[in-house]
């Protein structure tokens, strides 16, 4: 195990705080706090999407996904995070995330990923490239809608997390970002409406991460900036475990 593990739970509880939000408490030997998702199921969760999903620039290359998985585990699920792309110094490093990749891209990794590891949770950040390279931004809904639709065809057992983009530093990708996040926003409102076991994870609301979150390249956050995302998802799996969304993954 490579990370210093109360160094990660310091991180986790400063962003929490500026958020307002409640974390775990740290997990000891003989005293675990029962903080659990759905009654200590495993969750087998899928990190999907491209650079910042990958923990780009991170200085342990693990981004936000070691402060995510430390807590849950503190909490009382155990966690194997899955994903055919393993960065990052952390335990359990596999993850699904291919820097610089488009939307469409990531529905094609995704086309072999997700059968091969059926994940009962994904935590999808996708279409910040296509915000970048401004590629056709006003369908850029649809192609998240493909990737989404593909998952459920792949599992019904499934959980989607799925978040809107974080604030970019360039204005011409910013002005992209604020039109895909709504094109987000209403396709995770459409998918409840159905039914359908998806959270809206907004990493760019009020509370979300700012530019003094984000490194000078005006993409990819600082090590605080990943830090500040996990509590974002925490809060996810909590919603969709009190909507009774979560379930056990099947064996693969």
């Amino acid at each position: 195990m490579y990370f210093n593990k109360s160094s990660v739970v310091s991180a986790l509880a400063c962003a929490s705080a500026a958020m307002g939000l409640s974390i775990p408490e740290v997990a000891h030997e003989h005293n675990k706090r029962d903080d659990s998702f759905a009654n200590g199921i495993k969750l087998r969760i899928m990190p999907l999407g491209a650079s910042i999903t990958h923990g780009y620039l991170s200085t342990d290359g693990n981004g936000y996904r070691d402060v995510l998985r430390t807590s849950i585990v503190d909490g009382g699920n155990d966690v194997d995070m899955v994903g055919n792309n393993p960065e990052g110094e952390m335990e359990d490093n596999d993850n699904e995330g291919w820097p610089g990749y488009i939307l469409d891209q990531v529905r094609d990794k995704a086309k072999t990923s997700a059968p091969q590891h059926r994940p009962n949770v994904y935590l999808i950040n996708a279409g910040t490239n296509d915000c970048v390279r401004s590629i056709d931004i006003d369908n850029a809904g649809d192609r998240v809608e493909d990737l989404v639709n593909l998952l459920y065809d792949t599992g019904s057992e499934a959980t989607v997390l799925l978040s809107t983009l974080l604030v970019n530093g360039n204005d011409t990708a910013e002005a992209n970002v604020l039109k895909i996040n709504e094109q987000i926003k209403q396709l995770v409102s459409d998918h409840q409406d159905a039914g359908h076991p998806i959270v809206l994870v907004d990493f760019h609301g009020d509370d979300g991460l700012t530019l003094d979150d984000i490194r000078s390249d005006g993409t990819h956050p600082t090590d605080a900036g990943y830090a500040k995302m996990a509590p974002f998802w925490i809060k996810g799996l909590r919603e969709a475990d009190d909507k009774g969304f979560l379930q056990a993954a099947v064996d693969v």
